[in-house]
């Protein structure tokens, strides 16, 4: 039997009925009310690691178990997964990972993009309800990655929360022009509302097998409050479109047949960094931040320092803007690190919650980022790919100050 959850935003009220389940959805969602004019509640995510505060630990279950999902359900060899922009870029990179280490044969990842590079091919889809509609799937350049990419059999489709499937309809259906062989899809998400008669739309538009895969599901439906001094704040959200190629070192957006690892004695250089080992004087944990489509760099890290013993938090800055209230406590906001000048966000963050601040970021450090870094007196970790993928990636530490 369903249970019925309503939750007043100051957009309006938001109704959840939920089916049974085993998780406590608490334990998984939030709420909060966005900053749009196409949709105006947001499901914030407690597990995810970008509007809360996460530990490790947490991510890597949600990775796994999703993953284990998957492959239980039949994904074979060959399967190409797909994390979308920019909230699930991190989990889906988790879950790839995740099915790599659970026996998934030539699986090969790649993640939805906002960014322009130009010179590669790529297919162009949207998601109407989106703070920034435009969504950009890159072709990867590796010759073998991309005879990959053109002929998987199998999609695993993955994004942190599922309202209506429409979003995933549209690259269903922008991936088959390129690959008509196409013969399953994996919809894979922490939570879906997605209506029965929208399920069965993306099922027979999309010609293909479809199983979806989640760990609580409903329905939902929202009652707009018509609230004109709300509905009228407005944030740029747009890029200026130029290409980021000299700023993108985050390989998830070109193709990853493997697992990023990073080099062993990253905890050595971070130490030599300003980060003090000592935890006895302070018992605080230490939040490792990610930033935007690069976030997966932050887990990693923090992984790693867990793994060491550390309490942890792993959280990400966002282009998404939402109104403070509900479970958006905190924002912090500035100008975003890729040269699009628009705004970022940071939520719930209160720096005095943390012992270290670690900045984990793919772009050369500039005013935005050093004034973030020295505001908080955070060390700045930046992320760079080796030339050959199978050498563990590397973070340049920086203490500001």
């Amino acid at each position: 039997m369903s249970k019925t959850v309503t939750v007043t935003l100051d957009t309006g009220i938001l109704h959840l009925d939920i089916d049974p389940g085993h998780i406590p959805l608490n334990r998984l969602l939030g709420f909060a009310a966005r900053v749009s004019s196409k949709r105006k509640f947001l499901l914030v995510s407690k597990v995810l690691g970008k509007h809360y505060p996460v530990s490790p630990k947490l991510m890597s279950w949600s990775y796994r178990a999703l993953a284990r999902m998957v492959l239980n359900r039949g994904a074979g060899a060959g399967s190409l997964w797909i994390g979308m922009a920019e909230t699930a870029t991190g989990l889906g990179y988790g879950v790839f990972e995740a099915a790599c280490r659970e026996g998934a044969e030539q699986a090969l990842f790649i993640q939805t993009t906002r960014y322009h590079l130009d010179g590669i091919q790529r297919l162009e889809f949207e998601e109407a309800h989106s703070h920034a509609t435009d969504f950009f799937l890159y072709f990867p350049e590796r010759r073998d990655l991309r005879e990959q990419f053109l002929t998987a059999q199998t999609l695993v489709l993955i994004d942190d929360e599922i309202s209506t499937g429409k979003t995933f309809l549209r690259l269903i259906k922008a991936y088959q022009q390129v690959n008509p062989g196409l013969q399953k899809v994996f919809i894979v998400s922490l939570v879906n509302f997605a209506h029965p008669d929208d399920r069965a739309s993306l099922e027979n538009q999309s010609g293909v097998a479809v199983e979806w895969l989640c760990f609580r599901q409903g329905l939902l439906r929202f009652e707009d409050s018509q609230n004109v001094a709300i509905d009228n704040i407005t944030v740029n959200v747009s890029g200026n479109g130029g290409c980021k190629k000299a700023l993108l070192a985050w390989p998830g957006r070109l193709g990853l047949d493997a697992p990023i690892s990073l080099e062993t004695d990253v905890f050595n250089q971070l130490c030599s960094n300003g980060f003090c080992r000592d935890q006895a004087t302070d018992s605080r944990p230490i939040l490792v931040l990610g930033t935007g489509e690069c976030n997966a760099p932050a887990y990693l890290l923090g992984r790693e320092l867990e793994g060491l013993g550390f309490k942890v938090k792993v959280q990400s800055t966002t282009r998404s803007p939402i109104h403070l209230g509900n479970d958006i406590g905190l924002v912090s906001q500035f100008k975003d690190n890729y040269n699009d000048d628009i705004p970022n966000f940071i939520y719930n963050l209160n720096p005095d919650d943390y012992r270290d601040i670690i900045l984990c970021h793919e772009t050369p450090l500039c005013a935005s980022l050093n004034d973030r870094l020295q505001a908080w007196q955070a060390i700045s970790a930046r992320f760079e790919m080796q030339p050959n993928i199978l050498h563990p990636a590397k973070l340049h530490f920086f203490k500001t100050g």
